[in-house]
């Protein structure tokens, strides 16, 4: 059989295949199921305190996803009933109130709505002119205002507070050496950049530096005060050293809310220095920032409208669902020399659906992106700026209710107190941190709560992170309660055997 005949016997089997689409064959019964797994979801979430806040997979339920590449398609019904129960079960607790060891968002019923009219839409992000990106300028707006920053500062929406602080270093790099540092790279650079943040900073900040080429060893890590602070005076110090020693110094990192503590540097005095100084201010407000939705706490992130740049996560104390980080930028010529690109397929007419001047690809590494604003949006809209902040000062309260039953109890000691949504606090006398760790670790296998495990002065403490909206000062009581029943029962072992 010659090439050319037989490319038209498998002409007509392609044009079968081609017929195979994607959507439901039955639009009722797709629309039956898909009821039934938005109902589950409203159930689960309805009555999620009566569940235990974790509970490991067993080792048969893990292994169903060790499983081959499946062949052929299952009905939607069976895969919701897997969902349901193989991975429902199983999440990592975070929508539980007692649920602490991490700064995790809870989400909300309005947010999961949000998300699925988002996937429904499936719109791609990167940019083109169609509505999603003008509801992404609008949260930038919003962002704008609450901060207190110009109304032309540019935004972008990022996975979170850790590739937004990438955002930050690589912006401000092309700041201080110009556009031409894109193609050149820092070899070509006239001096060694250096950074500024303090040792209770967060470690992506480290990784920001490691990918952009400036390298982690020219992060100048600057001790704190007693309130976990950065030490100014002693950052003007280094700032001055290094500038002797013939580096250039870069940018300053101030913590709007640290992750161990939820301490905040005194970012006023950090952007007096960095006028002064001539630097790039950057502020990690990964869940801190935020605190300029509440009056009561606004005072607290005093100097933040004087940053270059702020990166944020709204999927934590706002809780939008997973995952919605943000950068905003006071100063977007800046912002686009360092992102915007001349590919041909990037390129922008005058009408049509490739028309509009910026495009958030400009702004960002992605170009394929979800659409984050809309949950967000959604979020904004449903609750307002008054309830949100209201929210995230009602985990500030439970954090310092939490801080007195520490104080009065028998069993614990504080550690760090509440500065904002943290308490930090130990077994009493256990110098090595070794009870601490078991006592988190029993509370994990009794699902009864969750906090976790930091480190101060290098002993391993028990860390207890208030973000969620549902968590009261009941369940403080309970926690505490049930940390001290897990000591004596841990002694108890102890002792028997």
């Amino acid at each position: 059989m010659s090439r050319s005949a037989k490319i038209e016997d498998d002409t007509p089997n392609i044009a079968r295949r081609a017929e195979a689409d994607l959507d439901p064959k039955d639009w009722q019964t797709f629309r039956q199921e898909a009821h039934r797994g938005l109902d589950l979801m409203i159930d689960y979430l309805s009555r999620v305190r009566e569940r235990k806040v974790w509970q490991p997979a067993s080792d048969s339920v893990r292994a169903r996803f060790r499983a081959r590449l499946p062949q052929k398609g299952k009905p939607l019904s069976d895969l919701i009933d897997e969902f349901e129960q193989f991975m429902l079960p199983y999440a990592n607790g975070n929508l539980h109130p007692l649920f602490m060891g991490w700064v995790h968002g809870a989400g909300t019923p309005v947010g999961m709505v949000a998300e699925m009219l988002a996937a429904g839409l499936n719109a791609n992000c990167g940019g083109r002119d169609h509505i999603a990106i003008e509801v992404e300028k609008q949260i930038a707006l919003w962002l704008a205002e609450a901060l207190e920053f110009p109304r032309e500062s540019s935004g972008v929406f990022v996975t979170g507070t850790s590739m937004a602080n990438l955002v930050a270093a690589l912006v401000a790099r092309t700041h201080a050496l110009g556009e031409p540092v894109r193609r050149s790279g820092l070899r070509e650079a006239p001096y060694q950049l250096v950074g500024y943040a303090s040792q209770e900073a967060h470690g992506s900040i480290e990784r920001a530096f490691e990918i952009a080429g400036i390298g982690s060893a020219f992060l100048r890590r600057l001790p704190v005060d007693r309130s976990r602070k950065m030490n100014v005076e002693a950052l003007r110090g280094v700032i001055a050293g290094d500038r002797a020693a013939g580096f250039l110094p870069l940018l300053v990192v101030g913590s709007a809310g640290t992750v161990n503590t939820g301490s905040i540097d005194d970012l006023d005095a950090l952007a007096g220095l960095c006028a002064e100084e001539d630097l790039w201010f950057h502020i990690d407000g990964a869940f801190g920032a935020l605190c300029v939705l509440s009056p009561d706490l606004k005072p607290l992130v005093k100097g933040i409208e004087r940053a270059d740049s702020i990166a944020l996560d709204f999927h934590k104390w706002l809780h939008v669902p997973y995952d919605a980080g943000f950068f905003l930028c006071r100063h977007p010529q800046a912002h686009r020399e360092t992102f915007m690109s001349t590919a041909a397929y990037l390129a922008r007419a005058p009408r049509g659906l490739a028309a509009a001047d910026i495009w958030p690809c400009d702004l960002g590494p992605d170009l394929s992106r979800g659409f984050r604003a809309l949950k967000t949006w959604f979020a904004f809209q449903a609750f307002g700026a008054e309830r949100l902040g209201d929210a995230i000062a009602q985990t500030c309260r439970v954090a310092r209710h939490l801080e007195s039953l520490i104080e009065r109890s028998a069993a614990f000691e504080l550690c760090a107190g509440a500065r904002l949504n943290i308490v930090c606090f130990s077994v009493q006398g256990d110098a090595t941190g070794e009870l601490n760790r078991e006592v988190v670790m029993d509370l994990h296998e009794t699902g009864l709560a969750a906090p976790s495990i930091t480190r101060l002065e290098g002993r391993p403490v028990i860390r207890a992170a208030i973000v969620n909206h549902r968590t009261r000062a009941a369940d403080m009581d309970v926690f505490v309660a049930a940390a001290e029943t897990s000591l004596k029962r841990l002694r108890a072992a102890r002792a028997g055997s």
